[in-house]
């Protein structure tokens, strides 16, 4: 095979067996690979009715047929299975070097099933794949699992782990990959650490075989180009100033999520935005493989309280941290970030609860005994106190272990939980942008940007301008940046590069850049319609796993706060988001009957047909 490896893991925890097997060519054409190969095996072995948590649960982890190649940005893989926080599907999304590493060991998926009696790690060196006892590394953060585990077997070594929030079952832990990457949305370290599986630690070096080298190496350079003539030898925003500019964005439009999205603008978004972080902690910007970007940040706190070092924050981290808790301490807001990296845990899912909570001690609906300290948003100190106590599970933090929906639930009021299927928001007000209120509302994972992101459209104008407060308009375009995201994830690429380079500018937005890589690294002769469809077979098979899973219609739905009640402030004020609009429009366009169920024929198209 070409772009694809051609090879499977399959590693049995229980029996602490490890097996290849053969990929099918069949199978990888049609689902690509990545987010594809994923629900693939979910939905062929996997029991959607299992314990997330329990030994019946399947972890995958899958790259792509562009991963670990030299195509611009060509550095992510996918972490699969079923979630803890949400009983939904998860398919959580990592860069760094990990991933290439892994594709270079000449392995497309990893596949693990059952629980290991005793935690243990999977080392695979240059394909050769064997557990490893790794009691020694249990309780250890991310940092430190790396470094022992690169002493241990190469220092050339990539390694993808869990820390202790994984280990204890945090609902929302993180598998961290090169110490600060985060597979981070819906709790797959939770899952990780049910299997009482720690690392998996890879060394490969082996190039990925290409169908067309020259051919490959002509477009990659073509796309290369494109991208530094879009800036004019002048170094692109997101290097600069990372994610953290989009605050610049959100907040402009009046999208910036304020107190719990009590608010659509922050009245201290300059003190925690990109110019901030970079002029104040940036040491150095830092990339993922084979990437020109370079908006990783590599950060450095001095004051007094908040010290530390590591990445981020990212613009998810700011908002869930900052402007949702009322926070404007940058310092604090970082050091958080840090604790989260190196414990393992979600940021946008941490900063969101203690947003939660923070609103419910203002309403007097929770205590200081509750919390063991007053909490009230704007206060970085407890930010910081909490985010620890979550992830060792102590006190108060045990409850914020288990994310906002539970916690409010806990509480009698699971009104101020800002979730969509169980998963809180990411960082835009829906009110203010109505086409992200459909992708939350409709998401496989639930509440998620990174399952078809309207923000590049409504806020950022890439690759096109749409008026963010319209809904009548917003149906078809949502549901064909859902599919081209699907085509994203399964190829192995980054959505920020993707979207601006390898799409075309219309409103019919299709993935016709990834469609030519595809094809000269795997000889598939892909047409552009193929891949199209490609993605929406991958969005329509997660839709059949919730299905199965027990989900329906009643489940597409958004927080009473977001449909019934208007922004109070803001270039938005006044607006609801109108999602009861949009959801008809949606589900006609996606070829699904009233109740948000495919239709036999849509399934008969996508070669889906007797799956439920």
């Amino acid at each position: 095979m070409h772009g694809w490896a051609g090879k499977i893991i399959r590693v049995n925890m229980t029996a602490g067996t490890v097996g290849d097997q053969d990929l099918d060519p069949a199978m990888a054409r049609d689902y690509i690979g990545g987010r594809g190969f994923g629900i693939h095996t979910l939905l062929a072995e996997l029991d959607p009715d299992c314990d997330p948590l329990g030994p019946g649960n399947i972890l995958v982890m899958a790259a792509g047929p562009l991963t670990g190649t030299l195509a611009p940005t060509g550095a992510r893989y996918m972490v699969t299975t079923k979630s803890p926080l949400t009983g939904a599907i998860t398919c959580s999304n990592s860069g760094g070097k990990f991933p290439a590493a892994l594709k270079q060991s000449g392995i497309d998926m990893i596949i693990f099933t059952g629980k290991a009696p005793e935690p243990v790690y999977l080392w695979i060196d240059e394909g050769r794949s064997e557990l490893r006892p790794a009691a020694h590394l249990w309780g250890r953060n991310s940092h430190e699992t790396e470094a022992s585990l690169q002493r241990e077997t190469r220092p050339q070594a990539r390694v993808a782990c869990i820390g202790p929030a994984g280990e204890h079952g945090v609902l929302f832990a993180s598998i961290m990959n090169d110490r600060d990457r985060a597979a981070g949305r819906s709790g797959a370290g939770a899952v990780m650490g049910s299997k009482n599986l720690k690392a998996v630690a890879v060394y490969g070096n082996t190039p990925v075989p290409l169908f067309d080298k020259e051919g490959f190496k002509e477009s990659v350079k073509k796309f290369n180009r494109k991208f530094s003539d879009t800036y004019k030898g002048d170094p692109p925003p997101l290097r600069t100033y990372g994610t953290a500019a989009t605050i610049t964005g959100t907040q402009t439009v009046g999208a910036l999520p304020t107190r719990n999205f009590q608010q659509g603008t922050f009245e201290g978004w300059e003190a925690i935005g990109g110019q901030a972080l970079t002029e104040k902690y940036l040491v150095k910007h830092k990339a993922c493989h084979a990437c020109p970007i370079g908006c990783g940040r590599v950060t450095r706190v001095k004051e007094p309280g908040y010290e530390g070092q590591g990445e981020g924050p990212e613009y998810e981290t700011i908002y869930a941290m900052g402007s949702n808790c009322g926070i404007d301490n940058l310092a604090a807001i970082t050091k958080a970030n840090y604790i989260c990296n190196e414990q393992g845990m979600d940021t946008i899912t941490m900063g969101s609860t203690i947003a939660c909570a923070m609103e419910m001690f203002e309403k007097g609906i929770i205590t200081e005994a509750d919390v063991g300290m007053p909490l009230h948003f704007g206060d970085a100190d407890a930010l910081v106190k909490l985010t620890r106590m979550t992830a060792e599970k102590k006190g108060f933090g045990e409850l914020l272990s288990t994310g906002s929906l539970r916690l409010a639930k806990h509480f009698g009021h699971p009104e101020f939980s800002i979730t969509a299927k169980g998963q809180e928001f990411a960082g835009y007000e829906p009110r203010a942008e109505q086409g992200m209120g459909l992708a939350y509302a409709t998401s496989p994972i639930g509440a998620s940007h990174m399952r078809g992101d309207p923000a590049y459209i409504e806020i950022l104008g890439v690759p096109f301008q749409v008026d963010p407060l319209t809904w009548d308009d917003k149906a078809q375009l949502v549901k064909d940046w859902q599919d081209t995201f699907a085509v994203i994830d399964a190829a192995g690429l980054c959505v920020f590069f993707s979207v601006r380079n390898l799409v075309l500018p219309e409103r019919a937005i299709r993935p016709d850049g990834i469609t030519e890589l595809l094809n000269a690294a795997t000889g598939a002769g892909y047409s552009l319609e193929e891949v199209c469809q490609a993605g929406e077979r991958i969005f329509n098979a997660e839709r059949l796993f919730l299905l199965r899973a027990g989900f329906s219609r009643k489940d597409d739905t958004l927080p009473s706060r977001i449909l019934e009640q208007p922004l109070p402030d803001g270039p938005a004020k006044g607006m609801i988001c109108h999602l009861g609009e949009m959801l008809p429009d949606y589900f006609r366009f996606r070829g699904w009957d009233e109740n948000g169920r495919p239709t036999p024929e849509k399934l008969r198209e996508l070669g889906l047909s007797g799956i439920i």
